[in-house]
This record gives structure tokens, sequence and C-alpha cells, in this order.
């Protein structure tokens, strides 16, 4: 089964637009998890203000650890002098002297976290504390197995800024993810980068890879930037912007699946004081082929839903969340670690880490608009080579009757193939949520044949399919001849 190929349904290079009818995509909300959350709290003196936290979550499996990278305000005198009472009052004033840093937390189990006193940097004369770089601002974190170097297994990039000192783009190198080199200043270019500086492996043009943010046209812009060396990064270029004021990007760090990169883009609500969402943080995802152009699966659709109530005394998440890239336990679930805060983006509020579990595969589904109606969806020509093919499909809660049935043809408007039409077609739900589909004809005899496949459902939701099948093009194929 592994060598199989597999699609996400999300994937719009997949489908046949024109033949598609009575569905949408919906995007799957990871269940949060409220046995345990909020898992750590700013309870340190040091950590006046975790704002937005930009959480870089990993698992290290030689060490038996989940480690955590936060960014955090180590100095911000009117966070520390104000009272709840004052806060009632006023809203929030950012002084010009307040002061990031990078902080660290630790776990066993994902629930449990202590934050180690790491005796690296001076906080009001101690270095008792778990602080990594003071200064630092907006870090990203990576673990990277490709290196041979072994003390440049753990990567970051960060923005420096000490108040008062012009700020710049660094990236620094661990052996064990907690004794850190110096910040090394990019030689080139100094984006504003004020956000989540997110790296990772291309796997398609073999360098490493920058999510970041700039600023253009008046709003926040997702960027990417490439090198090979981990240092000498490109200029940033964009690869995604948000819809006015009212919807802007503000951080998206984004993870390698299969065949894609799917981001979590926190998105900002400016515009309009008075709209209830203003200047709260909500979640979207987003996907690509290539990291350089991102797009939304499901625009506006919030993928990890603000908790109830608002500052001071709201939910830990009620007020923005910011997320981390997806870890997988060593049980095999799935966890999307965020830091959410009580409060409005640019007032009062109070951080804390949560997560919550996502079912792999199981991001974004196509599923009926009008559950009393079939719905049809047809892919782009894929080439078969196999006999196998299986779609992941779950029956729409509390639905009445439904079924899935498949034919296959040359084009998704064409006659179907003779012992391949819907009439010909078994589909058997199998364990797993995976359904296998079967033809009177056998799929092995249309082996190096183009075919579209379509689906005809209803109360059933798509969300991939795999097989002995790959994509061989569609109506925008990028390489036709």
């Amino acid at each position: 089964m592994n060598d199989m190929k597999k699609y996400l349904m999300l994937d719009r290079r997949l489908l046949s637009p024109q033949a598609m009818e009575n569905v949408r995509m919906e995007v799957s909300r990871p269940v949060k998890d409220a046995a345990h959350n909020p898992l750590f709290t700013q309870d340190q003196p040091w950590e006046v203000r975790i704002d937005n936290g930009y959480p870089n979550v990993l698992y290290d499996e030689e060490a038996g650890l989940y480690r955590c990278y936060y960014t955090l305000f180590i100095e911000d005198e009117d966070s520390r002098l104000a009272d709840r009472r004052e806060r009632s009052r006023r809203d929030y004033i950012p002084r010009p002297d307040r002061a990031p840093g990078l902080a660290y937390a630790q776990s066993r189990d994902g629930i449990h976290w202590e934050k180690p006193s790491l005796g690296r940097v001076q906080w009001n004369g101690s270095a008792q504390n778990n602080i990594i770089f003071a200064y630092a601002h907006g870090t990203g974190v990576m673990i990277d197995q490709r290196d041979p170097d072994k003390s440049r297994r753990y990567k970051m990039v960060t923005k420096m800024d000490q108040p008062g000192t012009q700020a710049y783009m660094a990236v620094s190198f661990s052996t064990d993810g907690l004794d850190w080199c110096d910040p090394i200043p990019w030689p080139e270019y100094n984006p504003p980068a004020d956000s989540h500086n997110l790296p990772f492996w291309d796997e398609e043009q073999n360098c490493y890879a920058l999510l970041s943010r700039i600023w253009k046209d008046g709003i926040r812009i997702t960027t990417l930037s490439r090198c090979k060396d981990f240092l000498h990064w490109s200029e940033p270029q964009e690869t995604l912007r948000g819809s006015g004021f009212e919807n802007q990007i503000y951080a998206m760090p984004a993870f390698r699946w299969g065949n894609l990169y799917l981001g979590l883009a926190s998105m900002i609500h400016e515009g309009d004081r008075l709209s209830e969402n203003f200047d709260c943080v909500d979640l979207e995802l987003t996907w690509a082929a290539d990291p350089a152009k991102f797009d939304f699966v499901a625009a506006g659709q919030h993928l990890i839903q603000r908790g109830a109530g608002v500052y001071p005394d709201g939910d830990f998440d009620c007020g923005c969340i910011y997320a981390s890239p997806p870890v997988t336990s060593p049980d095999g679930k799935m966890w999307v670690y965020y830091m959410g805060s009580n409060g409005r983006h640019t007032n009062w509020r109070d951080g804390a880490l949560g997560r919550a579990e996502w079912k792999p595969d199981k991001f974004a589904a196509l599923t009926p608009r009008q559950p009393e109606r079939d719905s049809v969806v047809a892919t782009c020509r894929l080439r078969v080579s196999g006999e196998k093919l299986e779609i992941l499909a779950d029956v729409v809660e509390n639905a009445g009757e439904y079924k899935l049935e498949a034919e296959l043809s040359p084009f998704w408007n064409s006659r179907p193939f003779d012992g391949f039409s819907y009439g010909d077609s078994r589909v058997e739900q199998n364990a797993g949520g995976w359904w296998s589909v079967r033809f009177a004809g056998g799929l092995e005899q249309l082996a190096g044949e183009k075919v579209s496949l379509k689906l005809r459902l209803r109360n059933v939701k798509l969300w991939a399919l795999r097989g002995d099948v790959e994509m061989a093009e569609h109506r925008l194929w990028e390489g036709a001849q």
C-alpha cells in the first residue's frame, strides 16, 4: 500500500471543476484537548507578555522529548506595571523599549511541560531562567536530519531586535536544541520579518526555504526565501496575501504532507473597530504544490475555533491563535500545538500553549451542499498503472441513505470505458476509512491509459484518493506540450 500514489481532495490540480455538482470544500477542525488545555501559561516573572508566541513544537525522537521554542516579551513596562483595575480603564500601550526574547519548554508526554533553567541569559541579575536569546523575535526552529554536521542539527532563523539598535535577520545552530551558537547575521537583505520566520526543507528545489512576512500595499504579505547553506537567503518574494484590511495573514508556518505543503495562516482582522472580530486572529488552512505560491483551501473557514468570552475572563484562546506545524506523537496521533491568547492582538492579553488533535489526511473534505441530492466529483486525467484504487471517505453525520459509485472514462464528459460505468463499479468500505473501488472490467485492464475518475455520491464526504494511478494532466496543465 505504501507505494501507491495519494492525492488529497483539497489539491485543486486533481479536480475537474466543470464536472462538479453539489459539493463544497470544508476544512476539518482539529479537536481541542479540553482535558489538558492550556498546557502552560505565562507564569514566570520574565514572561511579561507572551503575545503571539509563534510556537515551534518539535518532537526529538533521540531524546524522547517534545521541545517548544516560543517568542515572548521579557521587558514590557506597560504589561508589568498595569494591574487588572488599571487595565479595565484603558488600552494597552506598547513602549518602544519593550524587548523580545526566545524561551524554551520541554515535555515527555506533550501534556506536562517544564521550563528548565538554561543559565544562558541574564534577566534582573539572574540567569536562572528558560531564555535562549534576549532580543530574538519571531524565531523559527527546525530539526535537520539531512545535514551531516551534527553541530547544525537544530537550525533557527530569527529577527534580532534590541531596542534602540538596528534590527537584523540572523541564523543560529545547535547540536542538542539547548546550547545555541551566537546569532549569525544574514549577509544580505533585512526584511521586516516581524512575525513567525519558519524554515523548512524544500523537497522540489533541494534547498532550505523560509516563510516570513513583509508589508506591501499597506497590508501584511507572506513571503518565501530560499538558500542552499542556511545563511545566504534570497530576497523574500510574495507567496500569499489575504483580502484587504479585514483578513490579513499575520503569520503562516507550513509543513510538508505527501506531495503538498499545507500552511496554518493566522488571519488578523482590521479595518472596522465596530466589528466583533476586530483585532482578533483566526486560523485558516492554505495549500501549495510549490511553496512559492500558496492559496487558501476554503477562505473564511476557521481551522481552530477561538474560545468563548473576552478579556480578562474569557477562554485562554478567545482572542488570538498562532499555530506550530503539526507534530506526530510516538503513538501515531497528530497534534497541532498553538499559542492562544485571551485578548485582542494590540490590547491586553495573556498567552498560553494549547493543542488540538487532527486526523492525518483528513484536513479538508468535499462535502455535499444539499444532503438530499446526489453529488458528482470528477478528477483530472490519471494514468493507470495497476489494479488498486481507494477513496478516503466518511458518511456525513446524522445522514440518511448514502451511496458512493465510480466510473472511468477517457475524459470527464465522455462515455465510460466498457466495464467501467457506475453500474459496473463496486465500492466497499474498509478499515481506516478507505473505500476500495473495483470494476467489472478490472482496473489493470486500463494500464497505460489516461482516465478521468467520476464519483457519484450522496451523504458522503471525500478526503483523498490513492492507488495505482498518477496525475497525468488537467485543463491548466503547466507542463502541457
